[in-house]
């Protein structure tokens, strides 16, 4: 009885690959910053499903996914390891079709064109679906000061996506056209690379401030109060952050006393800067209204307030206008609270399976208005924390007017780890969507100020009490991606879904079979 051969190493090549992408994609982000590994990761999965049946595809999809969230988001390891794997392999598993499509693409004559709009829808889906979808992981918030950069400002992250899957693919097409002395080939796909070049380079992506719907540009402060240390019980710990965040802003009151920093038109406090609710808490209140009389200007609080509908069952996760003459004023909600975050769906299930989520009684509520503020002369577009990540969120928020992009924010939790980094990378890749100073302000850090054209201009460091004080640009116009929208996204979807429904439905003699440069054969589809 002969004994069944061992695997060989050549089978193990399509895993190792599928393994080398997802590493390839994870180390793309920050804070390890390689982003030209991003179409690296791209390039890497193509080849490993090449000639591949669907299932062997969909399956090392899934290994590249695994790779890349596991390590993309190992942040998440501070609020539970369970929490973590499970997020990873939910947001791997979108990469199963992915996978699977990726190796029938490789059928069509310009294969690296329809990975691409793969690539793209791959993502649409993902930041929607499930309770309104995790956008970490996109291949465009690994580019934020990259030659594909300047393209967010035509068809905002989804184009940057498509360019860097499209580049990754292309120099997979290169490399097959040079092994086969193709020089049709090589002149298409090399012809294909430096038209995305050129297009990112010659984007115009202005930087100065307009007149259009008030000053081109204001004085703002932005205020990071720092958290106090472990030890405190969990009513001292909210009063000491607020405690943090006065007197920060009484040491800017002092400096603009003395004349050593310019009187700022605005200030803006961080996301839970006051934990404690202001409109119910005496204390809270008196602090609050002490720190914007002394600093003298509008204040941008960031707040949690007790739901006027159901408190019992409810917060808010606001930032709230605070005038030093007429009080408090208009106020934003945030819109996309976080799930098993800040709300927990299905309670009553999921607090039975996993223990600790009984200890957050109450969930943020969903607002319902966008947010666009007046913080004294300035007109702001504001966005609360993980927000930043979401495409309608950010795009409705200039839409209706605001004229600098404010990210109100806390990341203590997970300080000192990549989360930071990686959200910092899309708010400069907001910065040059929308054309828009965007303006980070943390409880802890990284605080930020980023010109229009995604260059950071003064930040923070983590843990520490800082103030940055900038004359920044306001700018009413909108860029082709403001006015584009969604449909790019929408359009490259349709497309990709459309095209490789056509390859499905030809029999394989019709199509033009991947080729394989060293002439070995495949499995059938």
């Amino acid at each position: 009885m002969t004994a069944r051969p061992s695997v060989t190493a050549s089978a193990l090549v399509p895993v190792l690959l599928a393994l080398a992408s997802g590493a390839a994609l994870a180390l793309s982000f920050p804070p390890y910053d390689l982003w030209w590994l991003a179409p690296v990761g791209v390039a890497l999965l193509s080849a490993a499903v090449r000639g591949r049946r669907a299932r062997t595809g969909a399956v090392l999809g899934l290994l590249c996914g695994l790779v890349c969230f596991v390590v993309l988001i190992s942040w998440l390891r501070v609020v539970g390891v369970d929490g973590w794997l499970v997020v990873a392999v939910l947001e791997a598993v979108f990469f199963l079709p992915l996978g699977a499509l990726l190796g029938l693409a490789q059928r069509a004559a310009a294969w690296p064109v329809l990975t691409a709009l793969l690539w793209t829808g791959q993502e649409a889906l993902r930041v929607r679906v499930p309770f309104g979808g995790f956008p970490w992981g996109r291949l465009a918030f690994s580019q934020p000061d990259t030659p594909f950069t300047p393209l967010a400002a035509i068809g905002g992250a989804p184009l940057v996506t498509f360019a860097v899957a499209l580049t990754g693919a292309a120099l997979l097409a290169l490399a097959d056209a040079a092994a086969r002395r193709s020089m049709a080939e090589l002149v298409t796909w090399s012809g294909s690379l430096a038209a995305v070049a050129a297009v990112g380079l010659l984007v115009p992506v202005p930087v100065g401030g307009d007149a259009q719907g008030g000053p081109p540009s204001a004085t703002v402060a932005l205020v990071q109060g720092n958290v106090p240390r472990l030890g405190l019980d969990f009513l001292g710990q909210k009063r000491a952050v607020l405690t943090n965040h006065v007197a920060a802003t009484a040491q800017l009151a002092a400096q603009v006393s003395a004349g050593t920093t310019p009187r700022p038109d605005a200030v803006l406090w961080p996301e839970n800067a006051s934990d404690l609710d202001p409109f119910d808490d005496a204390q809270a209140a008196a602090l609050v209204e002490a720190a914007v009389k002394g600093v003298g200007v509008p204040v941008l609080i960031g707040a949690v307030l007790d739901d006027d509908r159901d408190p019992e069952h409810y917060v808010q996760n606001a930032g709230v206008v605070w005038d030093p003459v007429s009080g408090p004023g208009e106020r934003y909600v945030k819109r996309h609270p976080v799930p098993f975050g800040e709300y927990l769906p299905f309670r009553s299930v999921v607090t039975k399976l996993v223990g600790r989520f009984a200890l957050v009684p109450r969930d943020f509520r969903h607002g319902n208005r966008v947010g666009v503020l007046d913080v004294g002369p300035v007109r702001i577009g504001d966005v609360i924390c993980f927000e930043i990540a979401y495409d309608g969120i950010v795009r409705d928020a200039v839409k209706a007017g605001g004229r600098a992009i404010v990210v109100q924010t806390n990341n203590a939790t997970y300080g000192r780890t990549g989360e930071t980094e990686q959200q910092l990378a899309m708010s400069r890749l907001r910065a040059v969507e929308h054309g828009r100073e965007v303006l980070v302000v943390a409880t802890s850090g990284v605080s930020a100020v980023i010109s229009p054209d995604g260059r950071v201009v003064e930040r923070s460091a983590e843990f520490t009490r800082d103030l940055l004080v900038a004359r920044v640009p306001l700018r009413g116009s909108r860029t082709v991606a403001d006015h584009l929208g969604a449909w790019p996204e929408l359009a490259a979807t349709l497309a990709g879904l459309l095209w490789a429904f056509t390859l499905l439905r030809r029999r394989p003699s019709s199509v033009v079979a991947p080729r394989d440069p060293e002439g070995g054969g495949h499995e059938r589809p």
